[in-house]
């Protein structure tokens, strides 16, 4: 699709508003406002603390809807572009004592085409002016303005934008990602897409240093890091990252879109008289070989090495206490306790006798909607770990198994959803003596299978351990996501909740992890 960019605004930020200006007519007694300044930025903030609590609750994400959301507190604002059309960087501590990361659009009314849900609320300034606070994402010129300030390497009170040393695009302005994510991403055409980092923590990013780490090896394909905002050490919120620039990669969809569809093909019956499984085992092989590649890059990297016996114990130990947790909260795991205490032990013994595998960091939260489909590979993206851990989790070395079991669940997941979309309803839905759903069923968990069979032959084509020769620990890993995934069910989308329950109990009963 065609599409026509606006000219570029300005490179530097908007001048100053001028100290007096000609009168307009008899009647006035004082120069219009030229847009916000610094000396706007405490009533800003003040503002967009008093107005944001109903507004964040709402947001994709934001993580804590369960709970009431009275006020925020600030942790640093500045103006990063000033002037009629101005924009905010904000950090507020919100929910369960959580970081949420704002950027915030600030002019007399937002761009048109925004839609109604970007309004924060109005700011009351002195000399009476009245702007809209809204959220700016979608706001091309500010996003533009944004990436500028990045190429250039500004500094902004206790923002740094940085730059990776290579050449940066300027004057292109920004368009607000579709895809619903815990993140926020603003594309620059197809040369760079810059990630905001909705929830940012303290410390490393993970994602710099892993996106870093594949740069540095060459021959795997990845979203090279451009560039990177962060705040200053010894600041507020010192030494956090809270937005990577990267290049853009031109893809045909993402795994989960692409999978769904297949499988939906699949289930329905309209690949059989060609390839009874469908034909997307050639993907599903193609991406084990990518994840491969990517995981052995890393190790070169970064390092790979046999976990120390406090190590290993400490693998097991979590495994253990995150059981015990979503027992806790979630009863219809229940019927599984006992054999799924059994597949731990059993890893817990591989442990002891020195099977446990080698560590080196690794994705930390991979499935298929973390790789897209480029013109020649499948390309990994969203290295920043699994939401909700501390970076000292997320930095912390694990075997490659985790990445591997928990893509072999989103394989599970694409062909039930594909199931339930044919069905027209939410999984599990449909009674024993639906012949016809019970028959598309069997071909979603065939179909399933069949792929994740082609995933672990594809890693071990591009030379890593073939999975399927470590069954007790992928069986492990697997049925300490499947539980996960049951817990985040319950919480999110309870209809859903049948679809990991349905593995929790495979897995518990000693089916294989591959099929």
């Amino acid at each position: 699709m065609t599409r026509t960019d606006p000219a570029a605004p300005p490179a530097g930020p908007y001048p100053a508003p001028p100290l007096s200006a000609p009168s307009a007519g008899p009647y006035t007694t004082s120069p219009p406002p030229a847009g916000c300044t610094v000396r706007d930025l405490p009533a800003l903030r003040d503002a967009l603390c008093d107005r944001v609590p109903g507004w964040l609750r709402d947001r994709r994400w934001f993580a804590g809807k369960d709970t009431p959301l009275a006020a925020v507190t600030p942790v640093l604002a500045e103006l990063v572009v000033e002037g009629p059309a101005a924009l905010l960087l904000a950090v507020v501590r919100a929910g369960h004592d959580e970081l949420y990361q704002l950027l915030v659009g600030v002019r007399d009314e937002p761009p048109p085409g925004l839609g109604d849900d970007v309004r924060i609320g109005r700011a009351e300034l002195p000399g009476g002016r009245r702007p809209v606070l809204y959220e700016a994402t979608g706001d091309a010129e500010l996003m533009g303005r944004l990436l500028d300030r990045i190429a250039r390497g500004d500094r902004v009170g206790v923002l740094r934008f940085e730059h990776g040393g290579g050449p940066l695009p300027t004057g292109l302005p920004g368009r607000a990602g579709t895809a619903e994510q815990s993140n926020s991403s603003v594309l620059y055409g197809d040369r760079a897409l810059l990630k905001v980092l909705r929830r940012p923590t303290p410390g490393p990013s993970p994602e710099l240093e892993l996106l870093a780490a594949l740069d540095r090896a060459g021959g795997v394909r990845a979203a090279a890091p451009l560039g990177w905002i962060r705040s200053a050490p010894g600041g507020p919120g010192g030494g956090t990252t809270l937005a990577i620039l990267q290049e853009f990669v031109p893809s045909r969809g993402d795994g989960w879109q692409l999978a769904v569809e297949a499988a939906r093909a699949c289930v329905a019956g309209e690949c059989e008289t060609v390839a009874p499984l469908g034909g997307f085992a050639e993907e599903a092989r193609a991406l084990g070989r990518a994840t491969a590649r990517v995981h052995a890059a890393l190790a070169a990297q970064l390092g790979s090495r046999a976990p120390s016996p406090a190590e290993a114990g400490t693998l097991v130990t979590a495994l253990g206490d995150r059981l015990t947790e979503a027992l806790r909260e979630l009863p219809e795991l229940g019927p599984f306790e006992r054999p799924l205490r059994s597949v731990q032990r059993s890893l817990a013994e591989a442990v002891r006798r020195g099977d446990a595998p080698p560590v080196q960091r690794v994705h930390g939260d991979l499935h298929l909607g973390q790789a897209l489909r480029a013109e020649d590979d499948w390309v990994l993206i969203d290295f920043e770990g699994e939401p909700g851990h501390s970076v000292g989790e997320r930095r912390r070395p694990q075997p490659v198994l985790r990445d591997v079991a928990a893509m072999l669940r989103s394989f599970d997941y694409a062909a039930h959803h594909a199931l339930a979309g044919l069905l027209g309803a939410p999984p599990g839905a449909q009674s024993p003596q639906d012949l016809r759903g019970t028959r598309l069923a069997r071909r979603a968990s065939a179909w399933a299978v069949h792929n994740r069979r082609a995933f672990c032959a594809g890693y071990a084509e591009a030379g890593g351990a073939d999975p399927r020769r470590a069954p007790v620990l992928l069986r492990a890993f697997e049925a300490d996501k499947a539980v996960y995934e049951a817990v985040y069910e319950a919480r999110n989308r309870p209809e859903w909740l049948p679809i990991p329950l349905a593995a929790v109990r495979r897995l518990a009963h000693g089916r294989l992890p591959a099929g």
